[in-house]
């Protein structure tokens, strides 16, 4: 009778609906603090009049399609494991949706300074972890209609990233006007489970430790094999003193304790401009939105006599979701290092130096494996994870290291057509983001409709004048632009020279993309300076483990520099001049470390004997 019992009850813990918070999920609770509340909040700027009874009554019409809304977290005693998600029994809309009207004067500063308030505040973490503010009366907002209204939505870290966040968007907006005659369903019956007993939670969490017992080996032991693959190809192409300081992060005055009270500011670009930049220089997007905000970075800190001589190192968050899980409510992220070159002064060379990090970096993220990194956090236990991060906050002990970068910029693609609230356009999108001790900046771009709004935010310790911060931001992009449109114009006034070793460039490139060997064998980003008699030109040659590019722009720090005349390269490929010859003769003269020149000498000499 006594196992009968407790097979039955094995059975019903078992078969619960009951969803486990992941290990980086849970990262964002033990990171929460007094003065640091990790929710994500978004400023929504709807242009006209809604009433609030409508607006509640459209949240409460789609409710099923987000059934975290309705569940609240359950921890498990003594915090023995991470907690669980639960249906609350308790559940009222009420709590959740309030209503506002912006005091006068009822402008944009004032919107900012309110919106600032409401961030500031923590989520109640017995509830469910979200909050919508519906501001009314934006009465002076610049070109805004007047009488309009804002929503600010808070959502707790642990819930949502910031893809996830947009398809919580798509579902709570309308993709056309027309809806605004439609009548919001009605709200579907809510039926909660009962909440678990504190033996059932235990069970819960014991067998599915007794399930995979080899999780935390197994797991470390992954990683460590691909992070050990990518430190020997490392070494095969830089020196094990370059190593040591490939990520040496400065200090800087984000990188203290941060206040309670949140400032942030905004600045509005066009995506049409940034894409326009984006072919001329053939970069990514993301390049471009890295070095605006690098050159704000270094013109905020230099004007207050802070900028390190080593560059800044960002953190910048990877969405590593794939297709059919944009709408799974939870965090899908891993994050890529990036030095944004903020001790260069000069913007192009900037951007270049940023393009350089980003294309290594991506190739190093991908050789050790997002997934495998996000994982890592499942095997660290709950109750000793919370236990450091408390102490960690408690004893500063960010005093006693240097960060492992300065400052978050992320970029999260948006909806590029018009959303739409009963009718209503929605005219703006702006995305605010927890800071904690020792990072108390970040920096989100969201592109929504043809503009990309990159906000800014901080504490009023770290930047108590965010919007100021935000006008450099955009002061950066513009300087950004005439350069770039500059150099384009100069480029096409300029008499065309034909380079005779091009067809040098299109026969390496095929010779290295034939074989995966020769490429993992001399990975790294090279240097061709092509004297043309009376003018010089810079060819880069980037072999990647994937493939291999070569473009028409100079190299920061190329790991073999290659100096030689076109006519003598075009005699290399047609055999007509021997390449050690030339070498002895100084007709081509190669610069870099003794063992990457013999290395990239012994390859070269290979391609033009086969070819």
């Amino acid at each position: 009778m006594a196992n009968k019992v407790i097979k039955n009850l094995l059975q019903e813990v078992l078969d619960s609906s009951m969803q486990q918070v992941s290990g980086q999920d849970a990262t964002f609770l033990y990171a929460e603090s007094p003065t640091s509340p990790m929710h994500i909040a978004t400023l929504t700027i709807v242009e006209g009049s809604i009433e609030f009874n409508d607006f509640k009554e459209i949240v409460a019409s789609k409710l099923h399609l987000i059934p975290k809304f309705r569940k609240k977290l359950l921890n498990v005693p003594l915090n023995l494991d991470y907690p669980y998600w639960v249906d609350d029994p308790n559940f009222d809309i009420d709590l959740h949706i309030n209503r506002l009207k912006l005091p006068d004067p009822a402008n944009w500063k004032t919107l900012r300074e309110m919106t600032s308030s409401i961030f500031s505040s923590p989520l109640d973490l017995r509830r469910p972890l979200w909050s919508i503010d519906f501001i009314e009366g934006l009465d002076e907002v610049s070109q805004v209609p007047k009488g309009s209204i804002a929503i600010v939505s808070k959502i707790h870290h642990v819930m949502i990233d910031g893809s996830s966040g947009v398809g919580i968007m798509s579902i709570l907006f309308d993709k056309n006007e027309e809806d605004k005659n439609k009548k919001p369903s009605p709200p579907k019956p809510y039926e909660p489970e009962p909440l678990p007993d504190e033996i059932n939670l235990l069970i819960k969490s014991t067998y599915g430790f007794f399930k995979n017992p080899l999780k935390v080996p197994k797991l470390i032991g992954e990683t460590a094999y691909s992070f050990l693959k990518v430190k020997m190809n490392s070494q095969l192409r830089v020196k094990k003193s370059s190593l040591k300081s490939t990520y040496a992060t400065p200090k800087t005055i984000f990188n203290e304790s941060v206040s309670p009270k949140r400032t942030w500011g905004t600045a509005i670009l066009s995506f049409e401009r940034i894409n326009t930049l984006r072919k001329i220089m053939d970069v990514s997007v993301n390049d471009l939105i890295l070095a605006i905000c690098a050159g704000a970075i270094r013109r905020y800190l230099e004007e207050r006599e802070k900028l390190p001589v080593q560059p800044l190192v960002a953190n910048v968050p990877i969405s590593i979701r794939v297709k059919g899980e944009e709408h799974e409510m939870n965090n899908q992220i891993s994050n890529m290092f990036v030095k944004i070159g903020t001790h260069i002064k000069n913007p192009i060379e900037r951007l270049e130096f940023i393009h350089e990090q980003t294309s290594l970096g991506k190739s190093k993220h991908k050789a050790v494996g997002a997934k495998a990194l996000s994982k890592m956090a499942d095997a660290v236990p709950f109750g000793l994870a919370n236990l450091a991060a408390s102490l960690y906050s408690k004893y500063n002990i960010k005093e006693f290291h240097r960060p492992p970068f300065n400052v978050t910029i992320t970029n999260v693609p948006g909806p590029q057509n018009p959303l739409y609230l009963k009718g209503h356009k929605v005219v703006g999108i702006f995305g605010l983001t927890p800071v904690l001790d020792g990072f108390g900046l970040i920096i989100a771009a969201f592109s929504y409709n043809g503009l990309v709004s990159i906000t800014t935010t901080s504490d009023a310790k770290t930047m108590p004048d965010a919007d100021k911060f935000s006008r450099y931001i955009r002061e950066s992009a513009n300087e950004l632009e005439v350069l770039i449109l500059a150099k384009e114009k100069q480029k096409t006034v300029e008499k065309v020279q034909k380079i005779k070793s091009s067809v040098f460039f299109t026969a390496f490139k095929k010779y290295l993309n034939e074989d995966e060997k020769r490429r993992q064998n001399a990975t790294g980003l090279y240097d061709f300076d092509l004297n043309l008699g009376d003018s010089e030109i810079n060819y880069q040659l980037a072999i990647l483990k994937e493939s291999v590019s070569v473009k028409k722009k100079k190299t920061a720090k190329p790991v073999v520099k290659i100096e030689i005349d076109d006519d003598n390269l075009i005699n290399l490929y047609k055999k007509n001049l021997l390449l050690q010859e030339a070498i002895i003769q100084e007709r081509v003269k190669l610069t870099g470390t003794k063992k990457n020149i013999d290395k990239f000498s012994q390859l070269l000499s290979e391609f033009l004997e086969k070819n």
